[in-house]
């Protein structure tokens, strides 16, 4: 599938760049999950980016999670974190992810770009290379 930002008005960079924006498979994945506490979000984000399980781990501001849980419907304050690696690794990272967070039962959702700035992607790609052994570098 190929993603492409097309202008009527474009410019010759401008023209480059949308054709940079070309991705058809970067192999890139973003994760989403939440964590209790902005300490324990960096931690985790620290972690992951030391162990090159992501190329970059972004935090939200405070947001209001409500769900239902054990039966009641619960709302809590959480920092959102979102996860940018390579499709290769996603697994591995949801397993880190999991390890690190307190939560029974973390979010971990996995959501596969379909494309973007291909010098990002392409770094993000460089930055989580599979890791066959299932360790860290």
């Amino acid at each position: 599938m190929d993603f492409d930002v097309k202008s009527a008005n474009t410019s010759s960079s401008e023209s480059q760049r949308s054709k940079d924006m070309v991705a058809p498979d970067p192999m890139c994945v973003m994760i989403f999950s939440t964590a209790p506490d902005i300490l324990l979000a960096k931690r985790i984000a620290h972690i992951l980016v030391e162990e090159h399980l992501a190329a970059c781990v972004q935090l939200t501001s405070p947001m209001l999670s409500v769900y239902e849980w054990q039966g009641e419907i619960q709302g809590d304050e959480e920092i959102g974190v979102v996860i940018k690696t390579s499709r290769a690794i996603a697994r591995q990272t949801i397993d880190r992810l999991v390890q690190l967070h307190p939560y029974e039962i973390p979010q971990a959702t996995v959501v596969p770009l379909v494309g973007g700035y291909f010098p990002y992607l392409s770094w993000v790609s460089e930055q989580t290379p599979p890791q066959s052994d299932g360790l860290s570098r």
